[in-house]
C-alpha cells in the first residue's frame, strides 16, 4: 500500500477519537477510556464504560463516567486518588474507542407452521402480524385461530401467553394484530387439528 493512502486511512480512523477528545463530547456507555496516572504507572489502564455508566479504577473505586466530559472524569479520578498520594496526582483520561451504535434491530423467534421458521431480526415497532409475514407467512397446515405470542416478563421471569386469531384479521381486523414485539418474543403457530 502506498504511504499516502496509508496516511489517509489512518487520518480517517483517527477522526472519531479526535472528536471525542473535544471539550463538548459526553462519554457514553460502551466507550473505552485510557486512564494514565503520571505518579504511578501501575494504575495506567484501558477501561470500558459499563452499561450503568461507571468505570472501575484501582484505588479510586467506581467512578461515574457516562454523561461527563473527559475533563470531569479526570478530576473525579484525581479526587478519589488524592488520599493515596502526598500531593494530588496528575490524571489524564482519553477516549480510546467509541461505543458501537445500536443497530436498531433485535431478535424474535417464529416457530411452527410458518414457511421460514427461526430467528428474525426486527425493527422496534414491528407488530405480531408483520413478524408472521417476516417468517415467510403461514404454512398450509397452520392453526390460524390459535397463533401464540409467548413473552417472558424481564422483571418476574414468568412467561405470559397471548392468543392471536388470524382469521379475525382477515375478516376486518383485530386489536391483537397490533401487538408490538419485544426482544426475545416467541411466536408459535401450531398445526391445525383434523377438522379445524
Amino acid at each position: 500500500m502506498r504511504p499516502t493512502v496509508l496516511a489517509f486511512l489512518c487520518a480517517i480512523l483517527a477522526v472519531p477519537a479526535a472528536f471525542a477528545q473535544s471539550a463538548g463530547y459526553r462519554i457514553q456507555p460502551g466507550d473505552s477510556l485510557a486512564v494514565t496516572v503520571l505518579e504511578d504507572d501501575t494504575l495506567n489502564r484501558q477501561v470500558l464504560v459499563l452499561p450503568d455508566g461507571r468505570i472501575s479504577v484501582p484505588l479510586a473505586g467506581t467512578v461515574v463516567a457516562a454523561g461527563k466530559t473527559v475533563d470531569a472524569v479526570e478530576n473525579a479520578i484525581a479526587d478519589r486518588l488524592a488520599s493515596n498520594f502526598a500531593v494530588r496526582p496528575s490524571v489524564f483520561v482519553s477516549v480510546a474507542g467509541l461505543a458501537q451504535p445500536f443497530t436498531g434491530t433485535f431478535p424474535i423467534y417464529v416457530l411452527g407452521q410458518v414457511n421460514n421458521p427461526g430467528e428474525v431480526q426486527v425493527q422496534p415497532g414491528t407488530t405480531l402480524l408483520q413478524a408472521v409475514a417476516l417468517g415467510g407467512g403461514l404454512a398450509r397446515f397452520a392453526a390460524t385461530k390459535r397463533i401464540q405470542l409467548r413473552r417472558t416478563d424481564s422483571s418476574t421471569g414468568k412467561e405470559r401467553l397471548y392468543l392471536f386469531n388470524y382469521n379475525a384479521v382477515e375478516r376486518g381486523g383485530s386489536i391483537e394484530s397490533m401487538i408490538t414485539l419485544r426482544q426475545g418474543d416467541v411466536i408459535l403457530v401450531p398445526e391445525r387439528h383434523l377438522f379445524e
